[in-house]
Order: structure tokens, then sequence, then C-alpha cells
């Protein structure tokens, strides 16, 4: 995965309010005003977000009749799924090793 296309991945992700919006789109297509209904902001505001996510990838939009529903894209979560999961081994080796060392001081402590 190209660099610029995960800093804007991430930077997408950053925000909670766009991660809530991906995980309505997981359960299938919403509008703009289905994905409003659940957050205290405006339609507008919404849709910059959207406009995040599809810049990121993370989301493509269609036109139906007079409605322009949404859909996950789930590929490139993927490509962010198996990037991160290049460091899963390194933090779960280092992980291992803090956890046997509290285990090792906590006995020299009684």
């Amino acid at each position: 995965m190209q660099t610029d296309t995960l800093n804007r991945a991430f930077a997408a992700l950053a925000d909670p309010t766009r991660r809530a919006i991906l995980a309505r789109l997981a359960s299938g297509e919403a509008t703009v005003n289905e994905l409003a209904e659940p957050f205290a902001l405006t339609q507008p505001a919404i849709s910059k977000h959207i406009k995040v996510l599809e810049q990121a990838g993370l989301v493509s939009r269609s036109r139906l009749a007079q409605t322009r529903p949404c859909k996950l894209e789930a590929a490139r979560l993927k490509d962010v799924s198996d990037w991160l999961e290049t460091y899963r081994g390194m933090w779960e080796d280092r992980l291992d090793r803090l956890g046997d060392y509290l285990n090792s001081t906590e006995g020299n402590k009684k």
C-alpha cells in the first residue's frame, strides 16, 4: 500500500465520527440522511466526513435515482489491517517479555 494512501486512510480513521460511519456502513449501504441520524451534526458536516472517507478510498458513492448511497470499501480496510498485521508479532513479543519481567519482579517482592 502506498504511503500517501495509507496516510489518508489513517487520517480518516482518526476521527470517531468517521469510524462510526464506517461501522454503520459495515451493515450495508446508506444515504447521507441515514448516516446523519444518530449524530448531533448537520447534514453538511456528515457530508464532509463522508468526503474524507471517500478521498481515503474507504467509502464510495453510487447514483440510484435521486439518491447517492454510500458503500463501505472493505478492500481498503483490509489493506490497513494487513499493514498493521506486519507489526503484530513484534508487539506481542514485547508484551510477552514485559509480562515475564513483571512476573519475575513480583516474585522478588515476596
